[in-house]
């Protein structure tokens, strides 16, 4: 079996796409995480890019990974100068990584008009900085900035690079189509075409802007690459990098001659994926394969009806193999095998039952009424609970007062209080200032009552979405609230309808945390 290094580069290159941007200790997590999975390296970054990457390797040090290598990037030295005096080698050799990435330019285009440098004195460069770094000890990666693009330009020149990498002592050669312009077909025929048992191991790194970065990956591998790079959810500059959220389940299950450190521990790949989006507080794709939230999700009542009998059918790899969960949605398509597989969690209960005869009456007239929960699944199961008497609410509601102001040219706030009871029947209160009057609303729940629930800590909204139901009714409109929350492990949806829209965010916002606590506290602590 054919064995493929996996390497991260999210602390780095990820960091680069729009909106995505990652705090020190964040950093560190990922770390983590990415560690669990069996990554082979993590791409700390660029040590002189600022303190907090320079402090990132100062960390890393300290911190126990079982598994990856730790990876500090930077460029080759400038023109006319010794890479053992170069600023941006020195710093590479600094953080006292095992492995450091090189990164040299490929394309004749970049040398001369970029580096403004002659073709010769690049290949002294990049020559120069390898040996520099393999004298120090260190595994050097280097990487082929543009290589592809250069190819097609001057294939001779390409060569050139790849046999210099080469003769300096590179340990992997890694061919980047930075403008992500390459489509699988080239990329297979390009690598081919190379030299590769006079040249060392090849690696490959693509960008996403043709939507092949994953395809060209493979593509790669299959004409012999070992070696192959990329980010968690695909992030990265411009639209991106191949996804390992993707690739790596692709080499895992895909293709039986191929193996990679992270398939033994491949059910992390689903957490990982939401963790990172929550650190970079960006709302998970549910319609990524594989970890999406989607990716194994059925709607028509006739797939349900197939999946409950041979899901092979249905699915093309098991759910659970990646850590993901599959999802039978609730909609006017389902049917009672939709109602019965749902309540199988909680017994086995027949199609001729009155229990699924009520709740597929209840599911029709709630969506009657503007309700929808194909998107807010934890919202029907706490129905099922009610009619099943496994429902403990986490509150009693007395009364809650918002009240908005602004003054002047300053930005408007709102003022909240809310007066309730806890199961365990304490009065209490809850007081907040926010922005706007859901954030309140939430701000005075979790004021009230993180003394006596204090999981709630973990639980937290990442979307918010309103639909107007009837438009026509102008301002007096109905309107349907959906929210996601998570605990940074799962995530889940939630629902609520009124023509007062913080009347349906509280009824969303309310099923969200007794949801978590009917699930996740409740049923815990009965199973211990």
């Amino acid at each position: 079996m054919k064995r493929i290094i996996i390497y991260d580069t999210t602390l780095r290159d990820g960091m680069q796409g729009t909106g995505i941007n990652y705090t020190l200790e964040d950093k560190i997590q990922i770390a983590h995480q990415l560690d669990e999975l069996k990554i082979d390296y993590i791409e700390g970054g660029f040590p002189l890019a600022n303190k907090k990457e320079t402090e990132f390797f100062n960390r890393i040090k300290k911190e126990n990974l079982k598994h990856a290598r730790v990876v500090a990037f930077g460029s080759t030295c400038r023109p006319h100068h010794k890479a053992v005096e170069d600023i941006n080698i020195r710093a590479i050799l600094d953080t006292d990584t095992q492995t450091v990435m090189i990164v040299g330019k490929a394309w004749t285009e970049h040398v001369q008009k970029i580096l403004d440098t002659s073709l010769e004195e690049n290949l002294k460069m990049i020559y120069d900085s390898i040996d520099v770094c393999k004298r120090a000890g260190k595994e050097v990666f280097f990487d082929l900035e543009h290589f592809f693009d250069g190819y097609r330009d001057d294939p001779e020149y390409a060569l050139s690079i790849l046999r210099t990498g080469t003769e300096a002592g590179a340990d992997t050669l890694v061919l980047c189509d930075t403008n992500g312009g390459t489509l699988p077909s080239e990329v297979n025929k390009i690598i081919k075409s190379l030299p590769q048992n006079k040249l060392k191991p090849l690696g490959v790194h693509f960008h996403d802007d043709s939507g092949t970065a994953v395809a060209n990956s493979l593509a790669a591998i299959e004409a012999g690459a070992i070696h192959v790079q990329g980010t968690v959810n695909g992030w990265g500059e411009r639209c991106g990098n191949a996804n390992l959220c993707v690739l790596i389940p692709n080499i895992c299950l895909k293709i039986k001659t191929l193996g990679a450190s992270s398939c033994t521990s491949l059910k992390h790949i689903t957490s990982l994926s939401r963790f990172v989006a929550e650190k970079a507080n960006i709302i998970p794709d549910k319609r990524q394969p594989y970890v999406g939230e989607a990716a194994f999700s059925h709607k028509a009542g006739q797939h349900a009806d197939v999946i409950s009998k041979a899901p092979q059918l249905m699915e093309h790899i098991p759910s659970d193999l990646v850590g993901n969960e599959r999802k039978l949605l609730l909609s006017e398509l389902a049917g009672k095998s939709t109602i019965m597989k749902k309540l199988s969690k909680y017994g086995k209960f027949k199609k001729s039952s009155d229990l699924v005869q009520k709740l597929t009456e209840k599911l029709k007239a709630l969506e009657a009424e503007g309700y929808e929960y194909e998107a807010a699944e934890a919202s029907f199961d706490l129905i099922m609970r009610k009619m099943l008497n496994r429902y403990t609410p986490i509150l009693e509601l007395h009364n809650y007062h918002l009240e908005s102001f602004k003054a002047g040219s300053s930005h408007a706030k709102t003022v909240g209080r809310i007066f309730l009871q806890s199961n365990s029947g304490k009065e209490l209160m809850g007081a907040a200032v926010g922005t706007g009057p859901i954030e309140t609303l939430d701000g005075c729940l979790r004021d009230a009552l993180l003394p006596t629930h204090p999981f709630l800590s973990r639980v937290k909204l990442i979307d918010f979405a309103v639909r107007v139901l009837n438009p026509e009714k102008a301002t007096a409109a109905r309107v349907r609230v959906f929210i996601t929350s998570s605990d940074s492990k799962i995530s889940w949806d939630t629902v609520g309808v009124s023509e007062n829209i913080i009347e349906a965010s509280w009824q969303a916002l309310i099923d969200s945390m007794d949801y978590y606590y009917n699930n996740y506290i409740i049923e815990s602590d009965s199973e211990e």
